[in-house]
């Protein structure tokens, strides 16, 4: 690894402190929130703020787009990992002008679980709240599944509309459908040319031989849909265009050539150069055109294209200057100020409760007194003893996850182990089971909050909840555990996620063999390995299509070492069957 950087575990922070002093009189700290920046001015009184966010490593996604006519704030998270719930939050409350907070992000499973964590929050509180989802990427998925098609350098076209009708005094119903109208009009395709090596890891995401390219790769490095010789630039802009016009067939376009991080700005305009006669042999007008470095991948070689459907409506909003950090002035057509005729007020919005109220998210009640205190505190050694041997696979989770995924679960594993431990040692007597797994599941959905996190935390505060009121119910609180992400994650017994061998640790644990965790770490093993010859069909993992199939599913394996660290940490004298 050969980067200009200092401890890889401060990377991000760092990264932030550099923007904020370089950016002094345009972004600041939102208040609350340790990953969060917003604009230097307030949101106007009455008017729709904007929000996004996700994982670092995109720059300039997403902080700079923070700035006048394109978003009021951003949250991140550590490279490639989502924004945790909190920040999100109090980026919203500080940019909340009383007209509403749009968030427009991207369709990643860590930052939809966080981001709507904080819209239900923020609801709470009486603040209004949509969602849109960028869902750019044409390669990720079929047509007919494209909502699960992940957000990659689309999105934005998205900003730039959006925050444009927010500035004009739009109404959130309608800034909501403009998002919409943009995200739903954008299709994206890209290419990579080498791996992005993610500062924590020190190692390739994945790897690529030489003369070598892969066709649809996402912006964390997730691999493509095809893999291949590495072709010409006018070769690869046929390739783009051709696929990207099966599904966009408006005869006036936007077009964003972006380069993913290590590509000369040269051969981008190689690129368009190709795109360019292509579309005007189909009789297609570009009206805008973005050439440059919109949504990269750290150093990852490589680029997109992106063609944006455009109408009357959208093509003024793309012509309204902006000002932001990293932003020259979109365009040099004067800010028009009269509100645009188009109402899309059918667009659903989040409703606001009734009685605004603050929720107190950060404490960990202790509920349940009636449970057994001498459990919760062998319950608490043990997975203290076990964490070291979980963080111990981080190598192989990173393998495993850089094969079909983005590569940093074996970083969430080894920060969150590290963060279980210091929060299970710093709870103070009597420590009931309910409690300890409670505050593990916390502590380990806030270390690193991608998408396994997020579904943990998620999981461990059911089984935790479902101990309060039947104690020592292993499989009970397991299975309420499986309830809880397949009812958020929207996944299925038999897609191939840690839905699989959750379902197999339940059945364990309600079973009559005399060492109950060896029997579930067991069971976990044996479904993981037996459905890693399927494809997968949710997840980041469902992206990569038939190239899924062979390889086990890494957030399923984490699940299975996790049960085997607990298993190996027995104590001598541990309780039977615990």
């Amino acid at each position: 690894m050969r980067k200009i950087i200092n401890a890889p575990e401060r990377f991000v922070d760092e990264v932030l402190e550099g923007i904020l002093e370089a950016h002094s009189d345009r972004l600041r700290t939102a208040p609350g929130a340790s990953r969060g920046v917003i604009t230097m001015s307030s949101t106007r009184p009455g008017r729709v703020a904007i929000a996004s966010g996700g994982g670092s490593g995109h720059l300039p996604l997403f902080l700079g787009y923070v700035g006048d006519g394109l978003l009021n704030g951003v949250a991140v998270g550590n490279v490639f990992s989502s924004p945790s719930a909190d920040d999100i939050l109090a980026v919203t409350r500080a940019i909340d002008g009383g007209g509403g907070v749009l968030y427009l992000y991207g369709n990643y499973g860590g930052d939809v679980f966080n981001f709507d964590s904080a819209a239900s929050r923020a609801i709470e509180e009486g603040i209004p709240v949509a969602t849109v989802l960028g869902t750019d990427d044409i390669a990720s998925a079929e047509l007919s599944n494209s909502a699960t098609r992940r957000g990659v350098a689309g999105l934005v076209l998205a900003f730039k509309t959006a925050g444009a009708a927010a500035r004009r005094g739009m109404s959130l119903a309608d800034v909501t459908g403009i998002a919409r109208r943009t995200v739903e009009g954008t299709r994206t395709m890209g290419v990579g040319l080498s791996p992005t090596i993610l500062p924590e890891a020190g190692a390739a995401t994945f790897e690529l031989d030489d003369g070598e390219m892969e066709v649809g790769v996402g912006i964390h490095g997730e691999p493509g849909s095809y893999r291949g010789p590495l072709e010409s630039a006018d070769a690869i802009a046929d390739r783009f265009v051709d696929t990207l016009l099966t599904e966009v067939s408006n005869d006036r376009v936007a077009v964003l050539v972006n380069g993913l991080g290590a590509t000369p700005l040269e051969e981008l305009y190689l690129l368009y150069r190709r795109v360019f006669l292509r579309l005007q042999e189909r009789g297609i007008t570009i009206v805008h055109r973005y050439v440059g470095e919109y949504a990269t991948s750290l150093e990852m070689a490589g680029a997109s294209v992106s063609l944006c459907a455009l109408d009357p409506e959208l093509e003024s909003l793309l012509d309204e200057p902006v000002e932001a950090a990293f932003f020259a002035p979109w365009a040099s057509a004067p800010w028009a100020s009269a509100p645009s005729a188009s109402r899309m007020t059918n667009d659903p919005v989040i409703g606001v409760a009734a009685k605004p109220r603050v929720v107190d998210h950060d404490s960990v009640k202790v509920m349940g007194s009636g449970q057994d205190a001498g459990l919760g505190t062998e319950i608490a050694e043990r997975i203290v003893r076990a964490m070291p041997l979980w963080a111990a696979a981080e190598e192989e989770l990173r393998d495993l996850d850089a094969a079909i995924g983005d590569g940093d679960l074996g970083i969430t594993v080894s920060r969150g182990s590290a963060a279980v431990i210091k929060a299970i040692e710093a709870l103070s007597a009597p420590r009931y089971p309910a409690a300890v797994i409670e505050a593990a599941a916390s502590a380990f959905g806030r270390a690193n909050p991608s998408t396994f996190a997020a579904l943990a935390s998620l999981g461990g505060a059911a089984f935790a909840q479902h101990l309060r009121s039947s104690p020592a119910d292993w499989s009970g609180a397991t299975r309420s555990a499986f309830d809880s992400i397949c009812a958020r994650a929207g996944a299925q017994l038999g897609d191939k996620t840690l839905l699989d061998p959750l379902d197999a640790i339940a059945r364990a644990l309600a079973s009559n063999e005399d060492d109950l965790v060896s029997a579930a770490s067991t069971a976990a093993a044996e479904v993981t390995g037996r459905l890693a010859s399927q494809r997968s069909v949710r997840g980041r993992a469902a992206w990569t299509g038939e190239r899924s199939e062979g390889h086990r599913d890494p957030g399923s394996v984490a699940l299975v070492r996790l049960i085997e660290s607990f298993r190996d940490a027995r104590h001598p004298d541990a309780l039977s069957g615990t």
